[in-house]
C-alpha cells in the first residue's frame, strides 16, 4: 500500500517537473524572440531648405483715426425745428443737417433791412443834392456812412440766420444723432458724429531703434480683426518729432485707402512697415526648432554611416533671425539642401532612425 503510494507521489513530481520545465523553456523562447524584435523606426515629416526672397517688416499694433472726423455741434442756443438727416447716412460738404428757430431773427432781420433801404434813399437823395451844391460833402458823407453802418447790420443779421442752419463740414459718414426736434441746444451741445472714411490714419508706435529706416513715403500693410480679405496696402505720412521718453518708442503715422468702408476709426489693427526684399533666405517652420536654455536647435535629415540603419537624424544648433507668420529665417547652422524634422522634434534624439 504504502509502496503503491510512494510511486504515485513519485510519478506526480515526475511529470510537474517535465511540465516546469518545458513550459521554462517556452518561456526562455519567448524572451529570445521579444529580444530580437524591435520597433520600426518614427515616422518624420520632412522640408528641404532652400534659398527665398524674404520681405523683413516691422510689426506694431495700431489704431484708425480719420483724416476729417468730427462730432457736429452748434455755436448758438436754440431750439431745434428741423432735423434733415437719417444716422449712418453718408453726407456731403455743405449738406444741411439741422436748422434751428430763426423767428426772432427773421423778424430783426425785416427791421435792418427797412432801415438800410432808408438809408440808401437818403444816400441817392443827398448825391443829387451834393452835385446841386443845395447840401454840404459832410452831409453827404454821413449819409454814406450811415447807409454803409445799416447794410452791415443786415449782413450781421443775415450771418446769424445762417449760422443757425449747420450743414456738413466735409463729406462723410453720419454716425447715431444725438438730438430730437423741438430739443434745446446750448452752446457746443452734439448733435451727430461725422467721419470721412475714405482714406483713413492709421496710428502706431515702434522703438527707437527702427528711426534710421522709417521714412515718409514707405509702404505699410495693415489687417484687423473682423475684416476679411487681404492686407491693405498703405504708405508713412508723418513721424512725431520726439520718442516718448517712457516707453523710448516713437509715433508713426499712415494712411491707408478704405473704398470698402470696412475699416473704422479707432479699430485696432496689425501693422506691418516693409523693409527692402533680402534674397536668399532661409526659413522652415517654427514647429522645428527645439527651444531650450542652451541654445534653439533642428533636427536634419541624413544617412547613417554603415548604411544598415537608413535615415536617421543628427541635430543642428541653429540662431535665430526675424519671424514671418509661421516662418522663421535662420542666420546660422543650416545650408540650402538640407532635409529639417517638421514634426515632433522633441521626441527625437541624436542618430535615431526614422
Amino acid at each position: 500500500m504504502w509502496k503503491k503510494m510512494i510511486f504515485m507521489l513519485m510519478l506526480v513530481g515526475v511529470f510537474v517537473g517535465a511540465l516546469v520545465a518545458v513550459k521554462n523553456k517556452q518561456i526562455k523562447a519567448g524572451m529570445a524572440i521579444q529580444g530580437k524584435f524591435a520597433p520600426p523606426p518614427p515616422a518624420v515629416t520632412t522640408v528641404v531648405v532652400r534659398g527665398q526672397t524674404w520681405q523683413p517688416v516691422l510689426t506694431s499694433v495700431g489704431s484708425l483715426r480719420a483724416v476729417n472726423g468730427v462730432t457736429v455741434s452748434t455755436d448758438l442756443p436754440g431750439v431745434i425745428s428741423q432735423i434733415n438727416f437719417e444716422s449712418g447716412a453718408s453726407v456731403k460738404k455743405g449738406h444741411l443737417l439741422v436748422t434751428l428757430d430763426t423767428k426772432q431773427e427773421e423778424a430783426h432781420l425785416l427791421s435792418v433791412e427797412a432801415r438800410r433801404d432808408l438809408a440808401k434813399l437818403t444816400l441817392e437823395r443827398n448825391r443829387d443834392l451834393v452835385s446841386k451844391k443845395a447840401i454840404s460833402s459832410s452831409e453827404f458823407d454821413t449819409s454814406e456812412s450811415q447807409f454803409r453802418e445799416a447794410a452791415a447790420v443786415v449782413d450781421e443779421s443775415k450771418a446769424l440766420i445762417a449760422r443757425k442752419h449747420i450743414t456738413a463740414p466735409f463729406d462723410g459718414e453720419l454716425g447715431i444723432r444725438k438730438v430730437n426736434v423741438g430739443q434745446y441746444l446750448n452752446v457746443g451741445d452734439m448733435i451727430v458724429p461725422l467721419q470721412s472714411l475714405d482714406p483713413v490714419y492709421v496710428e502706431f508706435s515702434l522703438p527707437q531703434q527702427h528711426l534710421p529706416v522709417l521714412i515718409v513715403g514707405k509702404k505699410l500693410r495693415i489687417s484687423a480683426s473682423g475684416v476679411e480679405g487681404e492686407f491693405i496696402d498703405g504708405a508713412i505720412t508723418a513721424i512725431d518729432s520726439k520718442v516718448d521718453d517712457s516707453t523710448r518708442s516713437v509715433m508713426v503715422q499712415g494712411i491707408v485707402r478704405n473704398e470698402a468702408r470696412k475699416l473704422r476709426p479707432g479699430m485696432f489693427v496689425n501693422v506691418e512697415v516693409l523693409l527692402p526684399e533680402s534674397k536668399g533666405v532661409i526659413a522652415i517652420p517654427t514647429p522645428s526648432i527645439s527651444f531650450s536654455l542652451h541654445g534653439d536647435s533642428v533636427f536634419v535629415l541624413t544617412d547613417s554611416k554603415d548604411g544598415k540603419l537608413g535615415k536617421i537624424v543628427t541635430e543642428r544648433r541653429v540662431k535665430l533671425g526675424p519671424a514671418r507668420g509661421d516662418q522663421v529665417s535662420i542666420i546660422s547652422g543650416l545650408n540650402p539642401g538640407d532635409e529639417v524634422v517638421t514634426s515632433a522634434p522633441f521626441k527625437l534624439r541624436r542618430d535615431l532612425a526614422v
